[in-house]
């Protein structure tokens, strides 16, 4: 039988060092890194993972593609393919963290935590994370959207995405594109995930489709990351490369957030009532910044 995992709060393998106090100033950003963050809506480039990390999590990946019905009844979502073209594949599940105990460890990763802390404004709290794979030359594109539209279960708007690669993207396989200072848009309604690139177009104004035309794009080496604001307007092409596009984002919120909706806010899961503190078992803290003296 599989153990799930939720129901460790704490890192349970060796993947990640111990670290106290004085060592997690190492990973705190700078200050101009955050005025960044907050006028662009975006933050890359930023290390949180090792070469023996990022293979140690792809070794897990790898087994997760192939998950038994065991372990997918424990993925909140499971998408072999999530493409609307049978010509291209990509892969997208929620819920690796149960499973798996390096996805797990990874949420408690100072390299992660401390400068989400930092964007967030206050302690880390889980919302839940992804698994994205665009294989080799015919890799599905994740049309362009922003994550809040499909958060609004939660309030208020105090979240944030963090997206790890595991393999080196770039524009040739598919590498995330952001249109920089978007977050500051209003929420748009939903055009749909792995579908047309063009589908928000019957969303936007004039002025919002003109910031189309200078998109930025998010060229990572493996274990880099980049975090973005969830009102973010994003996305990223389709992987026609000889190389594959795998990735893990970890999407966390201020500590503080509220349930909006009296439904289970992920499948599977007991409801929280709308109103109260999302928190429990499924929704761990993962950091809480040590408060000044």
């Amino acid at each position: 039988m599989i153990h799930d995992l939720s129901v460790e709060h704490h890192p349970i393998s060796s993947l990640f060092p111990d670290v106290n106090h004085r060592t997690l100033a190492e990973y705190q950003l700078h200050p101009k890194q955050v005025d960044f963050f907050h006028e662009y809506g975006y933050l890359s480039g930023v290390r949180i993972l090792s070469d023996e990390q990022v293979e140690a999590l792809g070794q897990e990946l790898a087994r997760l593609l192939d998950a038994s019905p065991e372990e997918r009844a424990l993925f909140y979502e499971y998408n072999s393919n999530e493409s609307t073209d049978p010509n291209h594949v990509l892969f997208h599940a929620l819920g690796a963290w149960r499973i798996a105990p390096g996805f797990h460890d990874l949420l408690w990763h100072p390299a992660f935590t401390v400068p989400a802390a930092q964007l967030l404004g206050g302690s880390v709290r889980f919302w839940h994370d992804q698994l994205f794979c665009k294989p080799a030359h015919h890799g599905g594109l994740v049309a362009w959207h922003q994550d809040y539209s499909y958060w609004t279960r939660t309030q208020p708007l105090a979240h944030l995405t963090c997206w790890i690669g595991l393999d080196d993207s770039n524009r040739e396989n598919g590498c995330l594109h952001y249109i920089a200072r978007s977050h500051h848009w209003p929420d748009l309604p939903i055009t749909g995930l792995a579908g047309d690139m063009t589908a928000i177009n019957a969303v936007l104004n004039e002025e919002q489709r003109r910031e189309f035309q200078h998109p930025v794009a998010v060229e990572l080496k493996k274990g880099e990351a980049s975090f973005h604001h969830p009102r973010l307007v994003h996305g990223s092409f389709a992987n026609h490369s000889d190389h594959s596009r795998r990735a893990t984002v970890i999407n966390v919120m201020k500590d503080g957030v509220r349930s909006a909706s009296n439904d289970p806010l992920l499948q599977g899961i007991p409801a929280i009532p709308a109103g109260e503190k999302v928190e429990g078992r499924f929704f761990p803290l993962l950091y809480a910044p040590a408060a000044r003296s």
